[in-house]
């Protein structure tokens, strides 16, 4: 199937853009002057920075952060408070491997803590374009070792980039596209983040294991995983993925959101190729897909979603058909239904009604209702233009049920003992799959002859 290739999503505009309530003053090569008049510190004014620096230590960061948009000159001294060593030492807590506090409260507490400091950043640069406000940020955060992406010797036990990924979406909220492009452009300069995903989805699945880790957690805790608005979610992954061809959108978005080993954290390229899989592997890609086609992201059309799924259900290779069916159906009623539909309006019968098979196996297993199954191929029929054609498709049908019934039959009697045994259950369940479709099929049709 044809991709097609964006190279220019996440180019920053020529035009200049700066916030309606910035001022043209405010745009100079230093964080602020230190000549401005301290009269706007009212009572504040008799006492030495110095000591202003002490009350700081004793107000939270939330309550700084309310300070910080007393006046200019208050946010000038709050700045500078937090570039000093007492400050930034309070403010960039880094216990993000406290082995000694219950993990669900250190994880809360040390998120919460990066939400409010998300705040003061955002509100005592406030006045700053984007630019400025990112090379300052960049430049307190770059103490921390476990906010880079390779900064951490164990990515799996640290909260870093979560913590980071916090402050960030704390810090962008309300932001428009084109400042939020600034920001996935700086960060991608910053990280090299291109260079490490063409690496990746040029190499040979799992010849860059520690990489692709590290390209998920980074996608994931930092861009992906804070925000409450699936608008917001749905950008910035369109983010990471446009720029690239379809094919390689498809590898990046398994990389991201497909299975991974629970002991190391890295990617299973063969889980789905192998052999059946379970809900838990697949609900992360159902997610992400859901989420480009359900939040109407100008850049993705369903035929580019759709085209999508095609290409991941070749990664590394083929899928296994009943992989694929339960990828559709965790997707929902109409990705699943266009997806089908987009197989038949291009003659791919034979394999829509193997496809349908699979439906029905994946149904049975889970104790979906199979009447579901019935009423997609019904509705596909309606796609189809002649009766010719729709008879053929449902002979198709029928004849997969029993071809593949047959496959299943011929791997039990081949199998050794372990395979005979999962291969039995398997063909159990077809058989039970077959007998439900088909009950579904004889209601729908006594129903029909009655009205």
């Amino acid at each position: 199937m044809a991709s097609r290739v964006n190279t220019s999503f996440t180019l920053i505009p020529n035009q200049k853009y700066r916030r309606s309530n910035r001022r043209s003053s405010c745009v100079s090569s230093t964080l602020y002057s230190d000549s401005q008049p301290l009269s706007t510190l009212g009572n504040f004014k008799a006492l030495p920075l110095e000591i202003f620096q002490i009350i700081l230590r004793y107000l939270s960061v939330k309550d700084i952060s309310i300070l910080s948009m007393v006046s200019k000159t208050f946010s000038q001294h709050i700045v500078n408070y937090i570039s000093t060593a007492s400050g930034s030492k309070r403010l960039l807590l880094q216990d993000f491997h406290n082995p000694e506090l219950p993990g669900e409260r250190q994880d809360s507490a040390i998120l919460e803590h990066y939400r409010s400091l998300g705040l003061l950043f955002k509100r005592c640069t406030l006045l700053l374009p984007t630019k400025e406000r990112l090379k300052y940020i960049h430049k307190i955060l770059a103490e921390v070792s476990c906010f880079k992406f390779n900064g951490c010797a164990a990515p799996m036990q640290c909260l870093g980039l979560s913590c980071y990924g916090m402050f960030l979406q704390i810090l962008t909220a309300g932001w428009d596209e084109l400042e939020c492009h600034r920001v996935f452009n700086f960060l991608c300069e910053l990280t090299s983040l291109s260079r490490k995903v063409q690496t990746t989805v040029f190499s040979k699945p799992g010849n860059a294991r520690k990489l692709e880790l590290r390209i998920r957690l980074f996608c994931r805790n930092v861009l992906l995983d804070h925000w409450t608005q699936r608008s917001d979610s749905a950008f910035w992954l369109t983010c990471i993925l446009k720029p690239w061809p379809m094919v390689n959108q498809a590898r990046l978005l398994y990389i991201i959101f497909g299975p991974i080993s629970p002991q190391d954290g890295q990617v299973v390229w063969q889980k789905m190729i192998e052999e059946p899989t379970d809900e838990s592997s697949l609900k992360g890609l159902a997610d992400a897909i859901n989420l480009l086609y359900d939040t109407g992201i100008k850049e993705w059309t369903a035929d580019d979603v759709i085209s999508l799924i095609d290409e991941l259900s070749v990664v590394p290779r083929e899928w296994l058909l009943e992989n694929n069916a339960r990828l559709l159906i965790l997707c929902g009623n109409d990705i699943c239904f266009t997806f089908m539909a987009s197989k038949a309006v291009n003659g791919r019968a034979t394999e829509l009604a193997r496809l349908i098979v699979f439906l029905a196996l994946v149904c049975e297993k889970e104790l979906y209702c199979m009447d579901w199954t019935v009423k997609i191929m019904q509705r596909l029929c309606k796609v189809f233009n002649t009766s010719v054609d729709k008879h053929n498709f449902l002979q198709n049908v029928a004849n997969a049920f029993a071809c593949i019934i047959m496959e299943m039959l011929q791997s039990v009697m081949s199998g050794d003992h372990d395979e005979e045994d999962r291969n039995f259950l398997n063909l159990f369940h077809l058989v039970h799959a077959q007998a439900n479709f088909h009950k579904e099929v004889l209601y729908l049709t006594v129903d029909s002859a009655s009205t």
